[in-house]
């Protein structure tokens, strides 16, 4: 068991991280930082360059989201059920949408604020009030979402209403998952938890130690045939028993190296993909490495660090490393098929693959849609001046971004 954190002491942790990973510039007063005009110009993001469109990305409907994404690095993604688009903001709007239409079907708003008037007392809150941080889950019929002050909240996906609200200590920063009759959350203090479906009450918590710096953020867990595979900041990835938390095997993506905190992070924040038997998992300032479902024995891996969710299609997995450097590696034989460097350091989302295309969002507002079959740029569209750090969402014909100002975009794709 690890030793308890107060809740001041794991903010300024978690802000100390943010700040660290974010970069350099932050600290660019200290004489040690930034020497070198050279080793500084390679490492500014990569201007965007002309090429000629194949496609065409048309918006087929938009809408604002309440107040955005906010300050705190939230990546609030939308989700699917049946007809229906839920969406959601950082400050506590949830809304359903036709998601063909766009039309809106309801709104509600879970509280402000648990701690209601002292919640003021918190300085970053003060600054930035976000707090629905893990958004959007589906499943059971339920809208799932989580918060900043620990609470996990179901909503019914018909109207809105909310049906329980649970509490489990720690911050949760990755969309609640939906599988058998449980409902699983991961923390960011290191837990997985499944709660009842019915009432939202915890059956059990496995737990993992968390390191002194980790990044902002978790991955969401996955779920397949009565099994839930999450990654976890220390490195390490498990597979546990959904029916009563019994792992079945845990792999270390990564071990810790380097003599400072920060060289020593190895957060697995991806979310693992699993297909054909086979689960890809991925690690900041690690490794990419394919798994076997089973029993997880490795089957190969990949120096390719990463800290944004992968992607699969045209039997190949997409990974954004942490340079934002876009890799194609074949799923079967680890071989890398293409590799895309013109969004170098663009900060990007992670990637959807659909149809013959691979579709992410940067930091400035940019959509890039590239080529599953070689890398290249087949067409780009401004969806958000604020930027983009959640992924898009593919359901038919149409995927869906949500930008970090609350704009919510459909696109459906057209060959020029």
């Amino acid at each position: 068991m690890q030793t308890p954190q107060t809740p001041a002491i794991r903010s300024f942790t978690l802000v100390l991280g943010a700040l660290l990973v974010s970069g350099c510039s932050w600290f660019s007063w200290l004489p040690f930082v930034g020497d070198g005009d050279d080793e500084e110009s390679a490492q500014e993001p990569a201007k965007l360059a002309d090429f000629e469109a194949e496609v065409r990305l048309r918006r087929e409907w938009g809408a604002g989201i309440g107040d955005g994404l906010g300050k705190k690095y939230l990546r609030i993604r939308p989700a699917v059920l049946a007809d229906r688009l839920f969406v959601a903001d950082g400050y506590g709007v949830v809304e359903a949408r036709d998601r063909f239409s766009g039309k809106r079907l309801w709104r509600t708003r879970v509280n402000d604020s648990p701690w209601g008037m002292f919640s003021s007392i918190n300085i970053f809150d003060r600054r930035d009030p976000s707090f629905l941080t893990g958004a959007v889950g589906v499943g059971h019929g339920y809208v799932l979402v989580g918060n900043s002050y620990g609470e996990v909240i179901a909503l019914s996906a018909s109207d809105g209403e909310e049906v329980w609200r649970t509490e489990i200590g720690s911050e949760v920063l990755a969309p609640p998952v939906a599988g058998e009759d449980l409902v699983f959350v991961r923390t960011i203090d290191g837990r997985l938890l499944a709660l009842e479906r019915s009432d939202g009450s915890i059956r059990w918590s496995f737990d993992n130690q968390v390191p002194v710096l980790t990044l902002r953020g978790t991955g969401t867990p996955v779920y397949a045939d009565g099994v839930v595979f999450a990654g976890f900041a220390n490195g390490m990835v498990a597979a546990v028993r959904a029916e009563n938390g019994e792992p079945i095997w845990q792999h270390r993506v990564m071990l810790p190296e380097g003599r400072s905190e920060l060289d020593r992070m190895v957060d697995v924040d991806s979310t693992p993909v699993l297909v054909g038997g086979v689960l890809y998992v991925a690690a900041y300032q690690g490794r990419m490495k394919a798994l076997r479902a089973s029993d997880g024995s490795l089957l190969w891996e990949r120096d390719i660090p990463s800290h944004v969710d992968l992607a699969e299609g045209y039997s190949q997995i997409y990974v954004v490393d942490d340079d934002d450097v876009v890799h194609a590696i074949d799923r079967r034989t680890a071989e890398e098929v293409w590799s895309q460097r013109g969004l170098f350091r663009r900060d990007l989302s992670g990637p959807i693959a659909f149809s013959n295309y691979l579709v992410l969002g940067d930091a400035d507002g940019w959509l890039h849609v590239l080529a599953q079959s070689d890398g290249r740029f087949l067409g780009r569209i401004k969806a958000d001046g604020k930027g983009i750090r959640s992924r898009p969402l593919v359901s038919g014909d149409l995927f869906y971004v949500l930008g970090n100002s609350g704009k919510l975009r459909a696109y459906s794709v057209e060959l020029r």
